[in-house]
């Protein structure tokens, strides 16, 4: 188990910092950006993926999310009003659809929890790229509301889902979850969502050590020849309220280790560009991917950065965009929504942010040169989704 963790007391302010204005460049008509099916960073990074969060609440508490002794009954959710409305989505997802993106995926909080959400996917899933492909279109979510709502889902356009999973062991889980809910009615969602064919189904898994490592090998062996792909991330410092130390880092070079010690593995290529996961196959005899096994794979964000391939941006719940899971701030993008702009405009503002994108947070953090607990303040993932 881990050293006992000392009081920690996080000040009661309200999480959402002051939006950054859009670059004046995009207004003008000289140096206004077209939408092109292609936009690169200052590095290089072309903008693949969106993440859209959909709502601030969940109605789970983990301790490295959302945890209790903060976001509370009193705790200031985003009324309806600043919430960006799903003809709003729609909008700016296809701004960014015409800028290159290929994937989006919808994350909260918990997105199940958005009333209606069949109604935005329905209107995502009719969105189509440049060369006239349909999106990649997934869910992030908690798994507690999936079993009544996945066929549901999956007729409205959804493909995938990705279910956040921390242990098997109920009485972990419902500790990790901090709302004593049962692991039994997620494990339920997860067939219900396999049924539907939302699949492949993702599980994520966040190791925190001394809390739930000891449920790794239990989850590779429950998941195995399932179909369903499991992946182990590392605890991350996202935000200021999660109480986040590195010695609670579980690196993913020992989780690795310790499921060779149990299983054959074989190192998979990425399945596609910008991947965060490294991908590890279950080998048979012969030490070939056995593909009727399946796959684990490790998101090794503290230990192993992955920002030089980044290509993903990050849209709030009430139309501020993040560059990264680690910003501090996010650019305004509801103003332009509401005061008339145009879609060139919309597109200008887009490309111009993206073009200017320089975050490279988990690089710098591995060079020991990143801000780990003073001056500005990291959003937090509640807000933003992961």
């Amino acid at each position: 188990m881990s050293e006992p963790s000392t009081p920690r007391f996080v000040p009661l302010i309200d999480q959402r910092p002051a939006a950054l204005q859009v670059p004046g460049a995009a207004f003008d008509p000289v140096s206004a950006m077209q939408a092109r099916g292609l936009v690169s960073d200052a590095r290089g990074r072309e903008l693949r993926d969106l993440r859209i969060s959909v709502t601030d609440r969940c109605n789970f508490r983990c301790t490295y999310c959302m945890p209790k002794e903060i976001f509370d009954k009193d705790y200031p959710y985003l009324p309806h009003a600043s919430l960006l409305s799903f003809e709003e989505i729609t909008r700016i997802a296809r701004t960014f659809v015409a800028h290159g993106v290929q994937k989006i995926r919808l994350t909260g909080g918990e997105p199940l929890l958005r009333k209606n959400i069949e109604i935005l996917i329905e209107q995502l899933a009719a969105l189509r790229t440049p060369d006239g492909h349909p999106l990649d279109l997934t869910l992030t979510t908690n798994g507690s509301l999936l079993a009544r709502k996945a066929r549901a889902l999956k007729d409205a356009g959804l493909q995938r889902v990705t279910v956040s999973l921390d242990g098997l062991d109920d009485a972990v889980f419902r500790s990790m979850n901090d709302v004593d809910f049962p692991v039994a009615e997620v494990l339920d969602g997860i067939q219900a969502a396999a049924e539907a064919g939302l699949g492949p189904i993702k599980i994520n898994m966040v190791v925190k050590r001394g809390t739930n490592d000891h449920e790794i090998i239990r989850m590779a062996r429950h998941f195995k020849g399932t179909g369903v792909v499991l992946r182990f991330i590392e605890y991350m410092d996202v935000g200021a309220t999660n109480g986040w130390r590195m010695n609670d880092v579980l690196p993913s070079a020992e989780v690795i280790a310790l499921l060779q010690r149990e299983f054959s593995l074989v190192a998979l290529e990425a399945s596609a560009p910008g991947e965060t996961a490294q991908r590890w196959g279950y080998a048979d005899s012969l030490g070939n991917h056995d593909r009727t096994a399946g796959e684990i794979g490790v998101i090794s964000s503290v230990t192993q950065a992955f920002c030089g391939d980044c290509n993903r941006a990050r849209l709030s719940t009430e139309g501020r965009l993040y560059l990264c899971l680690f910003a501090s701030q996010g650019y305004d993008l509801r103003t332009l929504l509401r005061n008339g702009s145009d879609d060139a405009t919309l597109a200008s503002a887009v490309g111009h942010i993206w073009s200017g994108r320089t975050d490279r947070y988990s690089e710098m953090r591995g060079a020991q040169a990143a801000d780990t607990g003073s001056g500005a303040r990291r959003v937090e993932m509640s807000y933003i989704g992961g």
